[in-house]
């Protein structure tokens, strides 16, 4: 694996971390699940974005948006 790969998979961890603070009744399995479900998923598998770069929270504001935006459609 390389570094890219470890930073990605990191990044999931972390998201799915913060997940499960703002909603202590998650479980791991479904905070990993949300965060592999999502588009902003797909923005971090994408090298171009840089999302790996970035600070978890930075990430994670694009994955709360993108949930907000789902509950309201």
């Amino acid at each position: 694996m390389n570094e890219k790969e470890q930073m990605k998979l990191d990044m999931v961890k972390r998201l799915a971390l913060l997940l499960m603070d703002e909603d202590p009744q998650l479980t791991i399995e479904q905070a990993l699940a949300t965060v592999i479900n999502s588009e902003t998923y797909q923005r971090l598998q994408r090298d171009a974005t840089g999302f790996y770069y970035q600070s978890p929270r930075y990430v994670y504001s694009f994955l709360k948006n993108e949930l907000i935006a789902a509950k309201v459609a």
